[in-house]
């Protein structure tokens, strides 16, 4: 079986050419060719030897998921439906604004977290993404798009809020962090790129020391009590470990600050005492929140807070000097809003009896 070379970071890359007799520097050679050009026609890489190039043919490939489906909302925002295998599919979002192009990937095929708001961890989980599958999410959209008048690539930003927890994926989440960031690759700043998490304690702490990027915390409860029934991992690492190791986290991060992510549950989560609670809470840890309109999917428990409660809740934390915004609903016509993205999972979790079912997750 061929090699694809999209699941290696430049420093596995480096070791698989020293393995085929080859110099060191070729792989920075072939990753420019990769990921800046969005080269995947050995022969056209021009700069090789003819040799190396017919070893790149009888040994490697580079191959992103399949593409099953594209559509395009009014507002520009692009998905696609990736195929990834074995029955599993993912979706991936490109959401274009003025001053950046922020692309949304997946990590895993479903999720095993089991959040009470997640349609996804609701339907089950059945296996990692490899780090082809998740950079060529990245490459595959770049391609698509095509490069801008002044030659760059559009995607300026990249964050992993797609399907999946990225820190229950670790390896490779990481070596394709490490291509974002690289410079012979796509040269990303570690600002720009954002992991998002549900609050893996341990994993955030080797994050921090393997590949710092900006992070995102899924928070949704301002209390142990509330959160341990919304976001079940907290079980496990509950709020006071969790807002340590943000503290922890931020002495290397590249941004001063974590954003916490809460959706607004009507009635759950979305007080006005709530918001106080969430003042003390994250008293000591530098922060910003993003609410999140809650997209109900199809037997879900909750229901959407009206707007005048999300803004009165964000009032609320801006008084107290907290940067808040509202996320703005994008691509919700092709049901790319955040918490409608949807693909196909077979459940190994027995969760559900599907074999195949939809999955939608609230990022």
């Amino acid at each position: 079986m061929k090699q694809n070379l999209l699941d290696f970071d430049a420093q596995q890359l480096t070791t698989w050419f020293a393995e085929q007799g080859e110099k060191p520097f070729r792989a920075k050679q072939v990753l420019r060719w990769i990921y800046k050009n969005g080269e995947s026609n050995f022969d056209a890489m021009s700069d090789l030897a003819k040799s190396l190039r017919e070893m790149l043919n009888q040994k490697a490939c580079i191959q992103a998921p399949t593409v099953m489906r594209e559509e395009t909302a009014s507002d520009g925002t692009h998905k696609w439906l990736l195929d990834v295998g074995t029955g599993n599919a993912v979706e991936t979002v490109y959401i274009p604004e003025a001053d950046r192009g922020t692309l949304c990937v997946s990590t895993q095929a479903g999720c095993a977290l089991d959040c009470a708001f997640c349609s996804t961890g609701k339907q089950g989980f059945n296996r990692n993404l490899s780090t082809a599958e998740i950079i060529g999410q990245v490459w595959w959209a770049n391609r698509q798009i095509g490069k801008n008048a002044d030659g760059n690539w559009p995607i300026s930003n990249v964050v992993m809020m797609g399907m999946g927890e990225p820190l229950l994926n670790f390896e490779s989440t990481v070596s394709a962090l490490n291509l974002m960031l690289d410079d012979n690759a796509y040269g990303l700043s570690r600002r720009r790129v954002t992991v998002s998490t549900s609050g893996v304690v341990p994993a955030m702490d080797r994050l921090r020391d393997a590949c710092p990027v900006a992070l995102a915390v899924s928070l949704h409860a301002p209390n142990d009590a509330l959160r341990n029934e919304l976001v079940p991992i907290n079980q496990k690492y509950p709020l006071h470990e969790l807002m340590a190791a943000c503290q922890r986290y931020l002495v290397k991060a590249p941004r001063d600050f974590v954003t916490f992510e809460y959706v607004m549950l009507a009635g759950v989560n979305d007080s006005v005492q709530q918001a106080r609670e969430l003042i003390d809470l994250v008293r000591d840890v530098p922060c910003k929140f993003n609410l999140i309109p809650f997209n109900p999917f199809p037997q879900a428990p909750y229901l959407r807070s009206e707007m005048d409660v999300v803004k009165r809740f964000r009032d609320v934390l801006m008084q107290a000097n907290i940067v808040t915004t509202i996320r703005k609903v994008r691509g919700d016509d092709i049901a790319a809003a955040c918490g409608q993205l949807a693909g196909q999972v077979q459940d190994k979790t027995k969760r559900t009896g599907q074999r195949i079912v939809e999955i939608h997750r609230e990022h």
